[in-house]
Formats: C-alpha cells, structure tokens, sequence
C-alpha cells in the first residue's frame, strides 16, 4: 500500500541539504565528513516483544493525519489501514514477522493449478454487533469493493477473481468466482492461477461486511463502519478531529484485545509527525513517530528507558518516473537521474545514518527474492551520469518536474535529491509540494511527467506485492493513455516479458522456483529498465509509552500491535 509517511520535518533545511551536497563532492559514497553520522544499515533493530502475562484496560494515545478511507472498499495508505485492521479481521492474517496464520478462515486449500480456493470458516464467528457471520459477507464485500460505481483504488486485490472484469466494467452485480451456498465455505474461482493467492485474503479490500453496509456511497457507513475485528467504532469518525476505538466483546477470530480503547487524534496534514513527537513528550501520545533530525536524539534519552523501537520492514522508498512522457521516457534518463543522486550522503546527512540505500524495489524482508544490487544504477556516479545525460539528450534548458507530499516529513531529502540532480546534472528541477491525496492525483493525470517521491509498504508478505502492484501492465488502471491511471502502476510501466514472468511465478507452487521468477522479472524492471528508482530501505523508529503498556511492537504493516498490548 502507498505510504504517506516518513520521520522527518522541515526544520534547519537549508543547513541539512548543504550538509548533504557538502558529502557528495568530497566523498562520494562514504557519507558526510566530521562527526555527522555515517550512512550504513539504520539503527540497531529493537527485538519483538516477548508476550508476557499483563491486565486488561487502559486507552492508548496517538496521533495520525487524515485517512483517505476507513470503510475497507478504499482502505489505500497505511492510515487508514491502521483503523480498518482494527475492525476488520480477514479470512487471513499477517504475524508482525510476516508469518501468515488463521484469520476467519481455520483453514485454506487450492487445486493442483492454483485457480480454485476453498476457505473453511470458523465456527460462530460474529460481526461487533453481535450478529452472525458467514461466507456471504465475504461475498458481499468482494462484490462491494468490485463494483463499477465503488470507483475503489484498491479493487485491483481482487482482480484474479472470476467476474472481476465484469464487475469493473458494470455489466455485472456478482462475481461469478466467489461461491458462499455453504455460510460455512467460501469458494473462490480464479481466473488465473495464483500459488499466493491467500494472502491477497489479508487486505482490508476482501474484508467481510454486514448487509447493512449497503452500497460504497453510504456516508453513514464510510464513517461509522460495523466490522469483525478486535475493536468497534465508538461514534462515528470526527473528520480532522479524531476516531475512537473500543474492545470488541464480541470478537470471534481470535484472542479478545485487552486495552478499553484507542484514542486517534487527527494530526496536521503538515506536521504531522512533529505533532506525534511533542505530544509523546509532553504525554498527550503512547506512541509517535518522530521528526528526522530528532531522531538520534530521541534514540539516546528513550532506548534506555525502552521506549524506542527500530525495525526493518517490508517496504521501499522510491521516485516514481513516468517513462511513457519525455524527460523520463528513455532507460538513459533514468539512470543518469538515479546516479547523480548520493543516496549514502543523504543517509547520513538527512537520516544521519538512521535509512540505508536500496539497490532493489524487493526489499530484504524477503531474503530469498531480495537481489543487492539489481539496480546497479543506484550507486552514485556523476561522470556516468552526466554521459547518459546527453545520451537521453538532456540540455541545460531541460526541466525536470518532481513533486513529493507535505505533511510525511520528506522536505529534507527531497531538497537534497532535487539540488544534487541539478548541481549533477546541469538542469532544471522544478520542485513542488502538495498534500498527499493531491500527489496520488497528479501522479494518475494524463499528462503527467517526471518523478513523484513514493513509498510502497507490503499489504502481504510476498515479492509480488511489490512487482504486480507498481510494475505490472494490469496495473496501470488506464484503458488508454488518455485516461488517468487508476491503478498503483502510476508510471504506466509496460513490457509483456515481465509480465509474462509474474505469471508464470503467479503459477508455480514451489516456492523457490517462484522466487526465481520473481528475481529473473526485478532484473528486467529494475536492472534494465530502471522503471521505478529505489531510494531507500525501509526501517521505521517509533517511540512507545511502555512504562505504561506492555507487550507493545510494530506489526508488519508499521503500525503498534494494538490487539496485544497490555495495561501494566
């Protein structure tokens, strides 16, 4: 799913990009000189908790920006999905580790060729409201996220399903793969073969939803969802305000969470994650992310006191090219912008040393897919790239646009990326914010050009998540290229051999060989084609009140384990 957020702010950004360029003409890929920090592989991670006995009770604090969508049919950026996990339990699930295991469903079986599924429903499972569920709610919203008027961003999870493509085109009401006869069975027809294909399971677009939810244009519903998970709205959702959370009673999937509530207060769109940090320190929050030039001060007063956690997770940093429209739209382009940026100057005089450069878009999560180096483009080089510069026939009046989103903490490194590719480079970067709903928007345009700051977090634990979503044809979500994209491919990448690989990796069973054809696709968009740029890995740094909470990590979707989480 995209991400919004990074840990950074716009203070002292004039001394920090100077930092940064400072280390890219003298040093090239050793990092800034002095005593700025040196760039490498981020913060040592903090362990997982170990589950330990603690009391039920208490309301956890934190901060958020606005969501695009808490009614999963839309759920599309890691804020929203944050609340609708909490009240939306799938027929799978995702271990903070990236272990899948039962979610609704106790268990899962597939044919020989992976196009039939069939999931086997728990016994009693119940909506918060306490009435019975079955495979019909499933049924009901697959078909709700699927359908033409929904107009949902994130439909494409169900894409592989027969009737998909009916559904989105509006000369169908059902889809014609999903099967609920049995309340107790779910059978899904596939329209192609997916080895994976129960992971898709896990995202909130294939969550259950009671016939009351009625159509996706249901204001009421959209802000005061009725889900399955370990915690229920309390009141409706206070845009710009806040949402409230309390324990479902009657959750059925799983163990019951233990705190009374969680308290979400709507942060500033632009500083949200200064808002996050000051609230935890003046005890407004339990959990916060914070600023970047904080950070190796936040982690020397609150690791010692256990409150600050570090972990790698599965997701990239990128900038999205749109490749089909000029300046961007040669191989020699892209790579000449890639190697005039210094990733490792900007890790260590940005992220002082807190990020590490990605050479890849599968991140190492993954580490029998992950390939170090695929995108040999990513290392720094500015002789090189001034050469393909004129290759790709950049001239001093060639200007490139390049846009991030306020409000995620991006200023520092954007600035940065933006004056090493002119200073690299000899053109003009024309350089903009704008908040993130706008950023998506503009990216989908038509006549969209250059690159966009992006990020991509795992909706599920698999490579394809990554190459299908950002790289594959299907993607694109545009019949024409005169039609905004609609799909996360907002590049409008296209090439028939990748996508013929993840088909075939799609299809086959074995997990090595799969991840083969994962690898052998990376090297096509990535190592050849350089059709997205890797930037940098994701490891993310969150402060928790543990001397309040126990049993309190990171999920693998960066967000607290609020099911867990204990009152001590």
């Amino acid at each position: 799913m995209r991400g919004r957020r990074a840990a950074a702010s716009a203070i002292a950004l004039t001394a920090v990009v100077g930092l940064v360029l400072t280390g890219c003409s003298q040093q090239s890929n050793t990092g800034a000189s002095g005593g700025a920090a040196q760039a490498g592989q981020g913060f040592p991670e903090t362990p997982d908790p170990e589950q330990v006995p603690g009391k039920p009770g208490g309301v956890f604090r934190m901060g958020l920006t606005e969501p695009t969508a808490i009614d999963p049919y839309n759920v599309q950026e890691s804020e929203g999905a944050l609340v609708a996990k909490q009240l939306f339990t799938g027929l799978v699930q995702v271990r903070p580790n990236g272990d899948e295991y039962p979610g609704v469903a106790d268990t899962w079986t597939s044919n020989d060729n992976c196009t039939q599924w069939t999931f086997n429903l728990k016994p009693g499972q119940k909506f918060s409201d306490g009435t019975p569920l079955t495979s019909a709610d499933f049924k009901r919203g697959w078909e709700r996220t699927t359908a033409k008027a929904s107009a949902s961003e994130v439909a494409y999870h169900l894409n592989q399903v027969q009737g998909y493509e009916q559904m989105q085109a509006g000369t169908a009401t059902t889809l014609s793969g999903v099967n609920a006869t049995n309340p107790n069975t779910l059978a899904v027809a596939l329209s192609e073969p997916n080895c994976e294909f129960e992971l898709r399971t896990a995202h909130p677009a294939l969550s259950p939803v009671p016939a009351s939810a009625g159509a996706a244009d249901n204001t009421t519903y959209n802000d005061l969802p009725l889900g399955n998970g370990p915690f229920r709205m309390d009141g409706p959702w206070q845009h710009d305000r806040g949402i409230k959370l309390v324990r479902n009673d009657n959750y059925t999937a799983g163990p019951k969470a233990n705190l009374d509530a969680v308290e979400i207060t709507i942060t500033p769109a632009d500083t949200g994650a200064d808002a996050e940090y000051n609230g935890f320190r003046n005890g407004q929050f339990d959990w916060a992310r914070m600023p970047t030039p904080v950070q190796s001060q936040a982690r020397d007063e609150f690791d010692p006191q256990g409150k600050w956690i570090s972990k790698k997770t599965a997701g990239i940093n990128y900038l999205s090219v749109q490749v089909t429209k000029p300046p961007m739209n040669s191989v020699a382009a892209r790579k000449a912008v890639s190697m005039a940026i210094d990733r490792a100057a900007i890790t260590a005089g940005v992220f002082q040393g807190g990020q590490a450069p990605a050479t890849a878009i599968v991140p190492p999560s993954f580490p029998q897919a992950y390939q170090e180096g695929v995108c040999d483009a990513c290392t720094f080089n500015p002789d090189e790239a001034k050469r393909l510069a004129q290759e790709a026939g950049f001239q001093p009046g060639t200007e490139l646009n390049f846009q991030f989103n306020t409000g995620g903490g991006h200023e520092e490194w954007t600035a940065a990326v933006r004056q090493q590719i002119e200073q690299n480079l000899g053109i003009k970067v024309n350089y903009s914010g704008v908040p993130f709903r706008d950023l998506l928007d503009n990216q989908q345009a038509p006549d969209a050009t250059g690159i966009y700051r992006s990020a991509w977090g795992a909706d599920y634990p698999t490579p394809a998540n990554f190459l299908g979503p950002l790289l594959d044809t299907t993607s694109i979500g545009a019949a024409s290229p005169t039609e905004p994209a609609l799909g996360n491919n907002r590049g409008r990448y296209s090439n028939p051999e990748f996508d013929q690989l993840l088909a075939r990796a799609a299809a086959t069973k074995d997990e090595a060989q799969r991840d083969d054809l994962y690898k052998q696709a990376e090297q096509i968009a990535i190592g050849r084609d350089l059709a997205i740029i890797p930037m940098f890995q994701r490891q993310q740094y969150r402060l928790a009140a543990t001397d309040r909470f126990g049993n309190v990590g990171m999920d693998f979707f960066e967000n607290p384990t609020l099911d867990t989480i204990t009152l001590k």
